[in-house]
């Protein structure tokens, strides 16, 4: 692995680990092997690095976010990305933890943020107008909207939110918790039919869960 590849990686374990806040370009160069002087010959700061990282997360989420077979049911393409989603903010936590703070300090980053952030909103509307459709779902367009919305705010904050309420590491299950929590807000929109559907991949995800299936190494 080249030496700019490294740091990346060393980085996001040490930013995961500890908090972004908490290390230094010092300690990132300490725990891969190389001198200060050598880091600072790929990356200006710890910001670059920063963003770099952000680089990575974006050619990660569209990788991973994808549109499934032609004839895969909207149902299973909302778990789907649930499911994506949440397994790449378990990959890139410390992000998602001090959100604010590192697009505050960064407007160009910021600006990225809001971009990729919009297109994963209009995945979400185009999802559930094809779940709409497919007659698991009653809401007009503007509550489809509202609900899009909703669903990206619990995704956005959630491991923000548990760092508040309990100041405690994030795990993986910390964040399979989070996907629950998702389908119990969506539950609340189904009809008869699309609640029966939920209701069962609801059961095996929790059972997968129970059973250690969903690990902090990622998804089965």
């Amino acid at each position: 692995m080249k030496t700019k590849d490294k740091i990346i990686q060393g980085s996001i374990e040490l930013f995961n680990l500890q908090g972004e806040r908490n290390v230094t370009t010092n300690h990132i160069a300490a725990h891969i092997g190389i001198s200060p002087g050598n880091l600072y010959y790929h990356y200006s700061n710890k910001d670059d690095i920063i963003r770099s990282i952000y680089k990575l997360y974006e050619k990660n989420l569209d990788q991973m976010f994808q549109p499934q077979e032609d004839d895969s049911k909207g149902m299973d393409e909302m778990m789907f990305y649930l499911d994506r989603i949440f397994y790449s903010m378990w990959q890139f936590r410390f992000f998602y933890a001090n959100l604010p703070d590192i697009l505050a300090r960064d407007d160009e980053l910021h600006q990225r943020y809001l971009v990729a952030q919009k297109r994963l909103y209009s995945r979400i509307i185009a999802i559930l107008h094809e779940i709409r459709a497919q007659g698991f779902i009653t809401l007009d367009d503007d509550m489809v909207e509202d609900l899009a919305h909703t669903l990206k705010l619990v995704v956005t904050f959630w491991i923000s939110y548990q760092h508040t309420q309990t100041q405690q590491e994030i795990t993986r299950a910390t964040i399979s918790q989070g996907v629950l929590k998702v389908i119990g807000i969506f539950k609340g929109y189904l009809t008869p039919s699309g609640l029966e559907y939920v209701n069962e991949l609801e059961k095996d995800y929790i059972k997968m869960l129970d059973e250690g299936v969903l690990n902090e190494s990622g998804i089965s």
